[in-house]
């Protein structure tokens, strides 16, 4: 698919592996719409790459609507890339034994699981009703799961639930969606240099380096962003997940 020209919205795109595929999209010729919350580095970066800002949150169907109508209105939306999401460590037992709260467990499902679902829905409304191209492509959406959906570790029992499904809903999608020329592709991050893990210590993250076989090393936003080029690009690509870890295999703790 030649997406120069192309619209491209991105959720999650102020920062991490959202703003690293924003850039090589932006740099492709895509013409880029940022989704993110109000207070992010959303404006800046969108006038970075000179595309537009779109502030929703995931979760709510009328922004993401408003979002997806942004994009559209820029050019013919093609690709959607889902990067929007949270990872709070929490045990199902507290250190006293008691119960998690359950709103906790809920939160990190509904922005991770059923935010990327609305996004998709909302999207694929318009992206079915877009010109195909001369093959019959409309667009490709791309979800992020991660290796927790089949690695999952001790205090990630909500986080490794959310990505999970992301990862078990991409067959049925691809499948319903395969009747507009529309593809969906999932990629499962192992662990990458995101924000998050970067206000780590440096020993850290050195320690989380190496416990990757090989390359021996937290993984690039940029590489994320080159295999969702690689999966825009491959026509052939639908209905998987492809895990994108160094051949990590997460132990328990």
């Amino acid at each position: 698919m030649d997406i120069a020209g192309a619209g491209a919205l991105i959720t999650g795109g102020a920062s991490g592996l959202g703003l690293a595929t924003a850039r090589r999209l932006a740099a492709s010729g895509a013409l880029v719409t940022i989704v993110d919350l109000p207070g992010s580095a959303g404006p800046a970066t969108a006038a970075e790459l000179g595309g537009r800002f779109a502030p929703a949150d995931v979760t709510d169907p009328d922004q993401v609507a408003a979002a997806v109508a942004t994009a559209a209105e820029a050019a013919p939306l093609r690709v959607v890339v889902n990067c929007a999401g949270i990872a709070p460590p929490a045990k199902v037992l507290d250190r006293d034994g008691r119960p998690s709260p359950l709103a906790d467990f809920e939160r990190v499902v509904r922005i991770n699981l059923i935010g990327t679902y609305n996004v998709v829905a909302q999207a694929a409304a318009v992206m079915s009703r877009t010109d195909p191209s001369s093959d019959g492509d409309r667009g490709v959406i791309v979800n992020t799961a991660s290796v927790a959906a089949f690695d999952g570790q001790i205090g990630q029992p909500a986080y490794a639930a959310s990505k999970g499904g992301v990862a078990a809903m991409t067959l049925p999608l691809a499948r319903e969606l395969a009747r507009y020329g529309v593809r969906v592709v999932t990629i499962a991050p192992g662990i990458m240099e995101t924000p998050m893990l970067k206000g780590l210590p440096q020993p850290a993250q050195d320690s989380l380096g190496q416990q990757v076989p090989y390359p021996q090393r937290l993984g690039a936003p940029d590489e994320y962003a080159r295999l969702v080029l690689s999966i825009i690009d491959n026509g052939y690509l639908n209905g998987e997940t492809i895990r994108l870890d160094g051949a990590i295999r997460m132990a328990p703790k």
